[in-house]
């Protein structure tokens, strides 16, 4: 675990504006991210949580900055980084089997159709999905949809898992079980995860470390919060750690700290003046 897997060097990322100029999303961003950790980042929307985690994904290029993944260069998505979205992302003419196989068809085209097969089935049995299988995505409900996105990122073995608030549209039923399934599947799989959300108690109750992004423009790390409950954990157990209410405490403060800024920094109303 003190392995150094992920590092984000001096990231800063700007997209030009419509009308020139240009927006600075993060400034300055440094953060190692070691094997077999779970990180979340959070912070009011606007902070670049996703951009971040669009960068460490490849799917877009730090302005400043870089990337390393054992120590080389992120330049483009790989199947050593996996992203699941809150969308889903499934092709809706495939069923679960098909979308899964896609993914695995890709990127082990080497091996046989029969070990390629048993990758599918293995992943499909591992988010309780079985009897779903030949489902196609609009017969499913949104937890089964993510089980399968998430199937579908763990069945190429990647090293990283990214995740961009994946349960956000969920019920908080439906929530609570995924939440302790990818918990399960991070922990016997060693798997190092970097997960969105804008959930106190969902980062607290997966996370190793919690990343407490500032406001942008020009966002950055404002805190780094360690999370010393033992695993494996469940909801129960995590809130009855002794410092659970001090962790929870800390994370609504600099919450709340940052909506307050960024309250003081809007320019006055015309009613107002």
């Amino acid at each position: 675990m003190a392995t150094g897997l992920l590092t984000v060097d001096a990231v800063t990322q700007t997209f030009p504006l419509d009308g020139g100029g240009r927006y600075v999303a993060l400034q300055g961003v440094t953060l190692d991210v070691r094997a077999g950790e779970f990180i979340t980042l959070i912070g009011h929307s606007g902070c670049g949580k996703s951009t971040l985690l669009n960068l460490m994904a490849g799917l877009s290029q730090a302005t400043e900055g870089g990337i390393l993944m054992h120590g080389r260069q992120v330049t483009d998505p790989g199947p050593d980084r996996m992203v699941v979205f809150q969308n889903y992302s499934l092709l809706p003419w495939k069923t679960v089997r098909q979308n899964i196989a896609l993914a695995v068809d890709t990127v082990y085209p080497q091996l046989t159709p029969g070990e390629r097969r048993e990758i599918v089935e293995r992943n499909i049995q591992l988010v309780n999905l079985t009897a779903a299988a030949g489902k196609f995505p609009a017969e499913l409900s949104g937890g089964m949809k993510q089980r399968v996105a998430i199937a579908r990122a763990l069945a190429i073995r990647p090293t990283l898992l990214l995740l961009d608030e994946p349960f956000g549209a969920l019920d908080a039923l439906t929530r609570g079980n995924l939440q302790q399934q990818l918990m399960q599947i991070c922990q016997e799989s060693e798997l190092t995860a970097v997960m969105v959300t804008h959930d106190v108690d969902e980062a607290l109750l997966l996370s190793d470390r919690v990343v407490c992004l500032r406001n942008g423009p020009a966002a950055g790390i404002g805190r780094i919060v360690e999370v010393p409950i033992p695993r494996p954990r469940d909801r129960l157990t995590v809130m009855e750690h002794p410092d659970y209410y001090h962790l929870r405490a800390e994370l609504i403060h600099f919450l709340q700290e940052q909506r307050r800024l960024k309250r003081a920094a809007r320019p006055p109303s015309r009613a107002a003046a």
